[in-house]
């Protein structure tokens, strides 16, 4: 037997005072307007990252072209193309959001959540092609070294590189994890790239202003290496999400929120995996075999109750519940053992 609601995020912690009072006096419903009141919420908090953070990246670009356009700094330009394209990684990121408002049919019957996975790894090979940028900018700088004019411009401008996308990482990483969007933490890296490249820039501007034309490519080299590992993070993060996995700590907290429910034995077999910044849970609860149906469906409704409050951002849970064994008596789930082998 088997129990499937489809129910709006939770977002738990400790509750403030008004927030307990709301819940203690306003009906409390799981129901599918709440599922979907909360998941475009979710997605709106993701767009209006987007849209921020797009438009002060684009304004430090704009900023730092104008110093390119006066001063002739190599670097400088390689870093306003840095932050130029991250503006430019909003585009995949937008459209998975808008598509994963949609609802779920009969072809894509989890919905379309799965779209900020691929947008995630776009922006991974966008880093990817950034540190070999920057890396290409770096040896072609080692090997035809050139004076670099209007050097407190430059270093301004780099500041203004830096701070920009430092600003934008924070706020993206920020969001990204509060709605659970491995895809937006991604990009919030990827600008944090950025500002490593806008360091570089001034480090190299400081060289120069000593007479060191090497110091502005050799940094560089050592900037690379550090979007290098950034690229790590990033595509560790994404690859998890695309292969389904979740942080132990989450089936941990699984457990012991069905184990804690009134007429659950013991748990069996529990799953859960990221859909987009929704979660979803699979498991099975182990009743009372002498238990009339609804008795075992309403412990398996409360199971499902105790999991909404116990994972945040858990949309979707299904709950199998399975009669506790006798000695003698045959597994039911016998019949099943030649479909499952492999």
């Amino acid at each position: 037997m088997s129990d499937h609601h489809e129910h709006g995020p939770h977002q738990h912690g400790t509750p403030s005072l008004r927030h307990r009072l709301a819940h203690l006096l306003t009906p409390h419903s799981h129901e599918t307007a709440d599922k979907l009141d909360a998941a475009l919420e979710s997605s709106a908090q993701g767009m209006r990252a987007l849209w921020v953070s797009l438009a002060v990246l684009g304004a430090t670009a704009l900023a730092q072209a104008a110093v390119v356009a006066v001063s002739g700094s190599v670097a400088l330009l390689g870093d306003t193309v840095h932050n130029a394209a991250d503006a430019l990684t909003a585009v995949p990121l937008g459209i998975a959001f808008v598509l994963g408002r949609r609802a779920a049919n009969r072809r894509f019957t989890y919905g379309y959540g799965r779209a900020e996975d691929l947008a995630g790894l776009v922006i991974v090979l966008t880093i990817a092609a950034s540190a070999a940028f920057a890396a290409w900018a770096a040896v072609g700088r080692l090997l035809d070294p050139r004076p670099v004019t209007d050097l407190p411009a430059v270093a301004a401008a780099a500041l203004v590189g830096f701070a920009g996308n430092e600003w934008v990482a924070r706020y993206r990483i920020r969001v990204g994890r509060r709605i659970g969007s491995a895809a937006l933490v991604a990009d919030g890296l990827h600008a944090r790239t950025d500002g490593f490249t806008s360091l570089a820039v001034l480090l190299g501007a400081a060289g120069s202003a000593l007479g060191l034309r090497l110091a502005d490519p050799i940094v560089g080299l050592a900037i690379t290496a550090a979007i290098v590992l950034v690229l790590r993070d990033a595509a560790r993060e994404v690859l998890r999400r695309m292969l389904d996995a979740v942080d132990p700590a989450l089936v941990d907290r699984a457990e012991r929120a069905a184990l804690a429910v009134p007429g659950v034995r013991s748990v069996g077999e529990l799953r859960l995996r990221w859909v987009g910044h929704r979660l979803r849970a699979e498991l099975a609860v182990v009743v009372d075999g002498e238990a009339t149906l609804r008795q075992a469906h309403a412990i398996a409704v409360a199971a499902e109750h105790a999991l909404l409050h116990a994972l945040p951002r858990l949309t979707a849970a299904l709950v199998h519940a399975d009669p506790a064994p006798v000695p003698g008596e045959r597994d039911p789930h016998l019949a099943l053992a030649h479909h499952l082998t492999t």
